[in-house]
């Protein structure tokens, strides 16, 4: 072997680690954080991971994914969304309201895709719909806003004069579903009281309320530990003979009297989609937010039943699906 060679060969030998490292960071990483832990978000993830693939982006393939879950210990995102901003992810998907506020106070510049249940305007995380503005944009399912009309369905189906709504104090959604469901509960001559749980051992004190209270009816508050607790909430107001009305399916599919809210797969698909643009190339302030608007009432009679209540003719027609 010549001395050229011999050059070219070392310089290759030198060359290659860095070549490979080069390559290695060039995938480019997600980081995804929500309020929530993960088991029961299995699904939405998957359904996250569907549209991330329409995208052209496969988690393994050509983008990884760091998962932050604060298990419903809001208090832990601020540092996990600083957590991900200084490993210099190339977008942050931000599941849930608590999550997205978190990375926004975190980064002005890092791309941050959220799905969220309530409006990205009023709780400001965007500038407007159509013209999001800054590093942010996502879903919203709009689920926070339809507290009121949750207050209706129930009252139509199981009336009753005093009636609760339950929120987490830490969430800043409450505020926006008490002052909503007040003026609801106004305008239909009802007694509302306020309940409030952040954690399980929250859920004992709740009962007695209810019972001290003779609160005859309950709304659940959209939530994400609300949502990660959905068979142990529906098991636990029907043992009372509360009839409660919740956001999503699966409380209603647990033994829950109802649910009116958006489909959850979708909005998540519709995340996935918007990451994988952003990592296209995409700028957040250039993709408007999606509102999903498609709702579902879900009516549990079996519930109704066990509950002593009889459905009306009218509302179970306009039930998307029936539960026996």
């Amino acid at each position: 072997m010549n001395r050229r060679d011999l050059l070219l060969l070392l310089g290759c030998a030198v060359a290659a680690p860095h070549a490979l490292s080069a390559q290695k960071k060039a995938v480019p990483v997600i980081g995804f954080i929500s309020s929530t832990v993960p088991e029961p978000y299995a699904s939405r993830v998957a359904a996250f991971r569907r549209g991330l693939d329409e995208a052209g982006f496969g988690e393994g393939r050509n983008v990884a994914i760091e998962y932050r879950w604060a298990e419903g210990d809001y208090a832990r995102l601020p540092a996990m969304a600083a957590e991900l901003v200084d490993r210099r992810v190339n977008v942050i998907v931000a599941i849930t309201t608590p999550a997205a506020l978190a990375a926004k106070a975190a980064t002005a510049t890092i791309p941050i895709v959220f799905e969220m249940g309530t409006d990205p305007v009023e709780v400001g995380l965007v500038a407007s719909l159509n013209h999001p503005g800054g590093n942010l944009t996502g879903v919203s399912l709009l689920n926070v806003e339809l507290a009121p009309k949750r207050l209706e369905l129930l009252h139509e189906l199981a009336p009753a004069p005093v009636v609760g709504l339950l929120v987490n104090p830490n969430n800043q959604n409450a505020q926006i579903i008490l002052r909503e469901t007040e003026a609801a509960a106004h305008t239909m001559g009802l007694t509302l009281h306020v309940l409030y749980a952040a954690a399980e051992r929250d859920f004992d004190p709740v009962l007695a309320e209810v019972a001290e209270r003779r609160i005859g009816g309950l709304v659940v508050g959209s939530d994400p530990f609300f949502n990660t607790q959905s068979e142990q909430l529906a098991g636990l107001f029907l043992r009372r003979s509360l009839p409660a009305a919740y956001q999503y399916r699966e409380f209603a599919a647990a033994g829950g009297l109802m649910s009116y809210g958006g489909n959850i797969a979708d909005p998540f698909r519709q995340a996935g989609i918007y990451a994988g643009r952003v990592l296209a190339g995409e700028k957040p302030a250039d993709l408007p937010v999606v509102q999903s608007a498609r709702v579902e009432l879900i009516i549990n009679l079996d519930t109704a039943r066990a509950l002593g209540l009889a459905v009306p003719l009218a509302l179970l027609g306009r039930a998307d699906e029936v539960i026996e």
